[in-house]
């Protein structure tokens, strides 16, 4: 019987997800936004023939890595940084929260403090790198469980991105499962031998 499973590290590439959370504005001082950026253990939607599952040990590396807090994935709209000691990431029994204490004498930081206040702005995303991964198949479809990744940065976006341009990355380690646990066609291979 064949082991229909295949670990390994992924793939070099940072791909980006969307948070099922919104991020808040603490209402004590309003100054602090805080959020889920990852929930452990949950299956995510389909994501192009996969889902995915974050399982909690794969976020213990970027508890002791330099992350950055950003507005949109703007590089140049940096809300707080782990080094900093202004963006603070948890690990929590459900996933891993944050909570960003930005600088509102810089007026992108004040201006989305205010936006997430109101409301009219409530999305957050995280952008990683998959260091180990499980590809398997459960209940009939194939599941990408993440053991261990890089964070890079955790985002509030405005409209949170669409998931077919967040998967790319991810679609080769897919490519790369289907392959090597396609079901074998001798009829094929019959005729490119006797071709």
């Amino acid at each position: 019987m064949m082991n229909s499973r295949i670990s390994g590290r992924s793939s070099n590439g940072v791909e980006r997800r969307t948070s099922p959370t919104n991020a808040t504005v603490d209402l004590a001082d309003d100054r602090f936004i805080r959020g889920m950026a990852i929930v452990f253990n949950s299956l995510s939607q389909d994501l192009g023939g996969f889902k995915e599952r974050i399982l909690p040990q794969a976020v213990n590396r970027s508890l002791k890595a330099d992350v950055r807090a950003l507005v949109d994935h703007d590089t140049a709209k940096v809300l707080g940084r782990t080094r900093a000691g202004t963006l603070v990431l948890r690990k929590e029994r459900d996933g891993l929260t944050y909570k960003i204490e930005p600088d509102l004498e810089i007026s992108y930081a004040k201006d989305i403090v205010r936006s997430v206040a109101r409301r009219d702005v409530s999305g957050s995303s995280f952008a990683f790198s998959v260091i180990e991964d499980d590809w398997h198949k459960e209940d009939g479809g194939i599941v990408r469980d993440v053991v261990d990744m890089e964070i890079s940065e955790i985002s509030i976006v405005t409209f949170p991105a669409y998931l077919e341009t967040d998967v790319v990355v991810a679609q080769r380690s897919l490519q790369a499962f289907q392959q090597k646990f396609a079901p074998y066609d001798w009829r094929t291979k019959w005729h490119e031998i006797s071709g």
